[in-house]
């Protein structure tokens, strides 16, 4: 005979009306992030494909732009943008130039958009080292400081474009510290800083790099983005972040790191974000395509998990989907 109990946790599932008042976690629009990769080409209308990243583009700014317009209307306007070059060199010189492809976006997307848009800019030279590697080689080393002042300019050139946030994707060591200082020395003291606090060393950003260009040609990253196997660091490159004056802190990737999300967002004093990045976002897509996931309910759970983990912000190549579409209304 069924012993008899009171504690019955169906109750609250019983059905849609119950489940949606007692739910713990909401995903909204507002805390999603598009980024956009801008194309080398100087066709102002481009839209290539890039063949491993299926239904993300390389954009002409002026192609961007009318993209951009029709995500604002549906209630997405908070955009990352990458940019690149063909005319890579050792140090990246092309990263810190005021023609450089992400600057002239953002003073054009910033003159159209205004305080209607939401706009961070990568700030990292791998896509424009023509060695692949986020800083400046010296005999075969990344040399830290070197890289950090080449930074520093990628950055102030940003600001003086009229960017809302920087966000360096190194992890070069002192770098947020460094960008921190020169933004307010040269009176760019409300240009906040998005800093990729724990960026680690993974296996998930293939179809990105391709998108770049920015596969390193020799060695990996793994001198200065973080091993996978460790927790511990991960909150000693949040105290150092946040010493420096990090305003945002960023855990990449999102999904096989739930535990440093949860980590940072028990001891983070400011928002936490999260980068869903390109393998987790392709991995739904050959899924859906193969017919064994549904691609709308897959990446609403894997999002839902990644704001469940702690993350406020969620960096997604979803984010112009889900509005395109009306995942979450």
């Amino acid at each position: 005979m069924l012993k008899p109990f009171t504690d019955r946790p169906r109750r609250l599932r019983r059905n849609s009306l119950i489940r949606d008042l007692v739910h713990e976690t909401d995903l909204k629009l507002s805390q999603l992030v598009q980024p956009y990769f801008l194309s080398t080409s100087k066709d102002a209308e481009a839209k290539e494909t890039i063949s491993e990243f299926s239904g993300v583009y390389r954009w002409g700014v002026d192609a961007l732009a009318r993209e951009m317009e029709s995500q604002i209307d549906r209630g997405l306007s908070r955009f990352l943008l990458f940019g690149s070059t063909t005319e890579k060199d050792a140090t990246g010189s092309a990263a810190v130039s005021q023609n450089a492809s992400v600057a002239e976006a953002i003073a054009k997307l910033k003159k159209r958009f205004g305080d209607a848009s939401l706009l961070f800019s990568d700030i990292c030279l791998c896509p424009y080292t023509d060695h692949g590697h986020c800083g400046v080689i010296d005999e075969e080393v990344i040399d830290n400081d070197a890289s950090i002042d080449l930074l520093c300019r990628m950055a102030l050139t940003h600001a003086e474009a009229g960017v809302d946030f920087v966000a360096p994707s190194d992890m070069m060591d002192g770098r947020v510290g460094a960008i921190r200082k020169i933004l307010d020395q040269k009176q760019f003291s409300d240009v906040g800083i998005l800093a990729y606090t724990a960026k680690y060393l993974s296996n998930y950003y293939g179809p990105f790099r391709e998108a770049l260009d920015s596969a390193p040609q020799k060695s990996d990253r793994s001198t200065y983005q973080m091993d996978y196997r460790n927790q511990r660091e991960a909150l000693r490159e949040l105290q150092l972040d946040l010493a420096e004056g990090a305003d945002i802190v960023m855990v990449k990737p999102a999904l096989p790191y739930l535990d440093i999300l949860a980590l940072f967002a028990k001891h983070s004093s400011v928002p936490v974000a999260a980068y869903s990045v390109s393998g987790e976002y392709q991995m739904v897509q050959l899924a859906a395509k193969a017919g064994i996931a549904d691609a709308k309910s897959l990446a609403l759970e894997n999002l839902t998990s990644i704001r469940r983990a702690g993350a406020d912000i969620i960096f997604t190549y979803f984010a112009a989907e889900i509005a395109e579409k009306g995942w979450l209304r």
